[in-house]
């Protein structure tokens, strides 16, 4: 009986190790694990011939998600190699980003204050970079994405609909407390329900040392004047990330020739 087992055992081993080697057809991410099929065989004695889903099913859902974002594009436009650094603080601001994908570890990437700096072009970079690094990363346009949770906060669904965001490998949340201006010509603050918000989502991966790349017209100042408990996690998590640009238009490649 127990040499039939162990033939069976070798048998069903065989057949798994043909499974592992074939390629599947799965793109957007060459797996040298599953080889592309999503699904990783092994032999155990209860139940014979078994899979599980490859590890990279997840980096796939967030390549997916980045699509459906709108993000693809961006992330073809908004590269490290085309990011212009004609004086010192570009200079510095490239090579931070880029030490922040080198590092990896637990820090995070604030990139706040005056528009045109190029925040969402390295941010973007840094996300393309780490979904290359098969990093599953998550994207969250701050307006939109917050309309929809708050709009959710007192039904069942809140916490379903926010633990993708408390729990993603890297989250990047871009133009963070993002609200226009009022008739006065200065920007909105954020409401309170935007704060709670961000506070919860902020505090759970502050708590878990989840990396977080933010992007921001607020300067850092600014975001802790809005609401402290969630300017200083910020600040802390991100030194040596923390680049906080004050109004100045001359910064602003956008109106560069005016």
């Amino acid at each position: 009986m127990a040499e039939a087992y162990r033939s069976g055992s070798i048998s069903k081993r065989t057949e798994a190790e043909r499974l592992n080697e074939a390629r599947g057809s799965l793109t957007g991410y060459d797996c040298p694990i599953c080889r592309n099929k999503g699904l990783v065989y092994s032999e155990t004695k209860e139940k014979g011939l078994v899979s599980r889903e490859c590890t990279c099913m997840e980096l796939r859902r967030a390549q997916r998600r980045i699509r459906e974002s709108g993000l693809q594009s961006s992330m073809e436009e908004y590269r490290f190699d085309n990011f212009r650094t004609t004086t010192p603080w570009q200079e510095r601001f490239k090579r931070a980003a880029e030490r922040f994908v080198r590092e990896g570890g637990d820090a995070w990437f604030f990139a706040g204050g005056q528009p045109g700096v190029g925040k969402t072009h390295l941010c973007t970079a840094i996300a393309g970079a780490f979904l290359e690094q098969g990093k599953a990363v998550r994207y969250m346009l701050w307006k939109e994405a917050s309309a929809k949770l708050k709009a959710s906060v007192n039904e069942p669904d809140y916490e379903r609909l926010l633990r993708p965001y408390r729990e993603a490998d890297v989250l990047y949340i871009d133009d963070l407390f993002k609200s226009g201006k009022a008739d006065t010509g200065r920007r909105r603050p954020p409401t309170p329900g935007d704060v709670n918000l961000a506070f919860d989502l902020i505090n759970a991966r502050y708590i878990n040392r989840l990396p977080t790349i933010f992007s921001t017209e607020l300067t850092i100042e600014e975001l802790i004047d809005a609401d402290e408990a969630i300017g200083s996690r910020v600040y802390q998590r991100s030194k040596g990330y923390c680049f906080s640009f004050e109004a100045d238009r001359g910064k602003n490649y956008r109106l560069a020739g005016r």
